[in-house]
């Protein structure tokens, strides 16, 4: 579960006083933006032991098996809550008149996808390759009912900017499922063993939020405000399938041609990729549309914040990711062993991917503020209908030849995309590539570095550290080079985005 969540602003929710009662009395954008990357950082280094246990436990076979799983679990989140949830964060005025009827389109649209996804698991499990998986996607698919009866309470806190209470729900969630599941293991459930640490995980997560929710959860149908809900989210809902799609069609493609054990090497690869996507880019996204929505008043400003955003966060990113590639196979056999080390093959082609990743989440959240969700979907489909040819025939090459052309298609073609729609809502393309300079240049410094590394001999553990060094010393300049967005960021971060900011009661 990835919902934020809080009790502390409930008083402000009952009381109604105007559109602005529980933001202006909730943690500043700062602080929010640390408490979730505390909450994020203690989550993966606490779980990355847990990893590294059931990896070897159980092997790639089994992780194939989850990994078939879980795409079905991601792929009926997507839509589960038909995008309405977001309503509540970008909503102008008090959020309390509209959150019952969000928590009924959620909590019904969840139910029936979720009997869906449970008739349809044995049908997909074969599709994927691996018909044994039939009953670890059906218990996987009845994380969904708890995720739409959470998505008004995730909403609000989302909009408190409470991070705070979110981090200790998200550890409950962490650590009943990592519990549970090494139990299991132990006891010879193999790939079920996951599926059910991260149901019970999710049960105890979910609970906690209803708990903590701002407002009490209630169902309501207010007619006044549900169509244009459903106006909101239903584009959102439809380039959420999309962005499926995009985000999970090479593990579609690895385990239906290459087989599970493929596949389990495939996901593990991608996991290990999407550690800088949980460390950067989920942190900011649970802060930057929140404080991106209140300067929808101002669309210079706007486009000056995620112009900054953009350049301090590539500064971190580049360097972080390019690190993960060029010493991939090394952090493979050190942590996960040598019988995964063909992982790594894909490991390095996938961590370049998700540094392009983090920005496009970012450039993706700024459309939907700016009401761009059309052009967002537009671009979602030129990627989906590009990297479905492309995937096909990179699996001739094993994984490494399906993680390679993601990223052909996402440097070639899904970027330019972006540059141009950010162009209409008045960020200047030039602007970008001019704060994507000096990290990529210092991306290139850094493969570079590691690769003369390697050929000196110094050792395993020498060598990575040094690398890892010059990882962090390239960032640091790079940071000291944009110490100005940098402190930008900071004054606008103290005031929560709202400095001179009077809200106007308005539509989505």
């Amino acid at each position: 579960m990835k919902r934020p969540g809080h009790a502390s602003v409930r008083e402000a929710g009952q009381q109604s006083a105007g559109p602005s009662a529980g933001p202006q009395n909730a943690p500043g954008a700062t602080s929010a933006l640390g408490w979730s990357l505390l909450n994020t950082a203690v989550a993966r280094f606490g779980t990355l032991g847990i990893g590294i246990v059931l990896a070897r436990l159980l092997g790639p076979d089994s992780y194939g098996s989850f990994a078939v799983a879980m795409v079905a679990l991601l792929a009926v989140l997507t839509v589960n809550e038909l995008g309405v949830s977001l309503a509540i964060v970008r909503w102008p005025e008090d959020p309390a008149p509209i959150a019952p009827t969000v928590t009924t389109i959620s909590i019904l649209s969840s139910a029936v996808l979720c009997v869906a996804g449970l008739a349809a698991a044995p049908w997909f499990a074969d599709r994927m390759g691996d018909p044994g998986a039939t009953d670890v996607v059906r218990v996987m698919v009845c994380c969904v009912l708890v995720s739409g009866v959470v998505a008004t309470p995730a909403a609000l806190m989302q909009r408190a900017f409470d991070q705070k209470t979110k981090m200790l729900i998200d550890q409950v969630n962490v650590w009943v499922g990592a519990i549970v599941s090494i139990c299991l293991v132990l006891a010879g459930m193999g790939a079920m063993s996951l599926a059910v640490g991260r149901l019970a995980g999710t049960v105890a997560g979910g609970l906690l939020f209803v708990i903590k929710s701002p407002l009490p959860l209630r169902l309501g149908l207010d007619r006044s405000v549900l169509m244009p809900l459903l106006r909101f989210g239903l584009p959102l809902a439809g380039t959420s399938i999309i962005v499926f799609c995009v985000g999970y069609l090479d593990q579609l493609v690895t385990g239906s041609t290459l087989g599970p054990v493929m596949l389990g090497m495939y996901v593990l690869a991608f996991n290990l990729s999407s550690w800088p996507v949980t460390m950067f880019s989920q942190p900011l996204r649970s802060v930057a549309p929140v404080v991106l929505a209140r300067m929808q008043h101002d669309p210079q400003r706007m486009g000056s914040t995620v112009t900054a955003l953009i350049g301090v966060l590539t500064c971190v990113v580049f360097p972080a990711v390019t690190f993960l590639a060029a010493e991939s196979e090394t952090i493979v056999r050190i942590v996960y062993g040598d019988a995964w080390a063909g992982a790594s093959a894909a490991l390095f082609w996938l961590a370049m991917v998700a540094g392009l990743r983090i920005l496009f989440e970012l450039i993706y959240d700024y459309l939907v503020v700016a009401g761009m969700t059309g052009s967002i979907m537009s671009i979602q489909v030129c990627w989906l209908v590009a990297l479905l040819p492309a995937l096909f025939l990179g699996a001739g090459g094993g994984i490494a030849g399906v993680a390679m052309a993601q990223f052909v298609v996402v440097a070639a073609l899904v970027l330019p995309l972006y540059l141009w729609r950010l162009r209409a809502v008045g960020v200047p393309p030039l602007r970008v590539l001019r704060q994507l300079l000096l990290p990529s240049a210092a991306a290139a410094v850094l493969l570079a570095a590691s690769a003369l590394l390697g050929r000196m001999e110094l050792g395993v553990p020498w060598a990575l550290l040094l690398s890892g060094a010059v990882a962090g010393s390239l960032t640091a300049g790079l940071l000291w080079l944009k110490h100005a967005d940098v402190a930008m960021l900071k004054n606008l971060g103290r005031s929560g985005g709202l400095a001179g900011h009077q809200r106007q009661p308005g539509n989505l």
